[in-house]
């Protein structure tokens, strides 16, 4: 096995297809499934099934490329930091569920590295791809929250994908609205104040279980409810519906605007799953790269000042 094996494979499961791999790769496609087929041989398992559709991963493939990634992102590191042997950019991603201060401190940490030599990836995206990206090596870091509600069930998936979590802060609940709305003057909201306004949150996808929910509360009885795949959306939701969500209060004016607020939510205490910790998970014993160092420290940054 060899580190240009891995680099076939990796690429291969990017693009989808073996020619357009070997073209991303600049060499000949036999050349390219002549590697594969040898790699195949010599682990024992069918890594990708060929097809009319492409390459497509095996089930024994997919768990080996979660391992293939990280020894070609640590062969690359080490030959960047010890032999100056590099000649693409390091390439450095996150996936987060929807928090300002996740995007605020990644703006940070581009800042300081800049991007003439790191190839930066910001992905807000639904919960389990959130998993997904890094059980995969798609991103380095995943940003998400647990709470008693979902604990349990977030939990035994991070186990089966190897990765572990690591709290950052756990916050209240808190009524996300604009401050145009009729209730952004109250100093606590309740379900009963609510319940003629659309509750927002975002959509989990046709596979979304209810435990990967990011809005608190989740199980608890909307009247009205909307979905929406994005931010951008939701705040345009928020201000032409008078709609709201229940979040963690975490608000970042530098990017969001000063156009919304957050107003503390009033629930019982024994409500189940009314408190979040928030924090990041990463493959476990994995080696961090200075970027994601630098990206752990400036959330900490920011979340301190709270």
């Amino acid at each position: 096995m060899t580190i240009q094996q891995l680099k076939y494979a990796a690429a291969i499961a990017e693009c989808g297809s073996l020619n357009k791999a070997a073209e991303v790769l600049y060499v000949a496609q036999p050349s390219l499934t002549n590697a594969i087929k040898e790699l195949e041989k010599e682990i024992g398992i069918v890594i990708f099934n060929r097809g009319a559709k492409g390459a497509v991963l095996t089930n024994d493939g997919a768990e080996f490329m979660q391992y293939a990634k990280q020894a070609v992102w640590q062969y690359d590191m080490l030959c960047e930091k010890y032999m100056g042997t590099g000649t693409s950019k390091i390439k450095f991603g996150i996936s987060t569920q929807h928090y300002s201060f996740a995007v605020k401190s990644f703006v940070e940490m581009v800042k300081h590295f800049g991007t003439d030599e790191y190839e930066f990836a910001i992905r807000e995206t639904k919960t389990r791809e959130v998993i997904d990206d890094v059980a995969s090596g798609k991103s380095e870091i995943g940003i998400l929250y647990k709470s008693d509600f979902n604990r349990s069930a977030i939990d035994k998936i991070l186990k089966a994908n190897d990765l572990d979590f690591h709290f950052l802060i756990e916050c209240d609940a808190f009524v996300y609205l604009w401050k145009g709305h009729p209730l952004a003057k109250k100093e606590k909201i309740g379900f009963a104040d609510l319940s003629e306004y659309p509750c927002l949150s975002f959509e989990q996808g046709a596979s979304g279980s209810f435990y990967y929910a990011e809005e608190l509360l989740s199980t608890a009885e909307y009247p009205k409810t909307i979905k929406a795949n994005d931010r951008a959306t939701m705040l345009n939701l928020m201000i032409g519906l008078n709609g709201y969500t229940l979040c963690s209060g975490i608000i970042c004016e530098e990017l969001n605007g000063s156009d919304y607020i957050a107003v503390p939510f009033e629930t019982d205490e024994d409500v189940i799953g009314n408190r979040m910790e928030i924090g990041y998970i990463l493959k476990r014993n994995m080696i961090l790269s200075k970027m994601a160092v630098k990206y752990i420290d400036e959330m900490k940054r920011y979340l301190g000042k709270l």
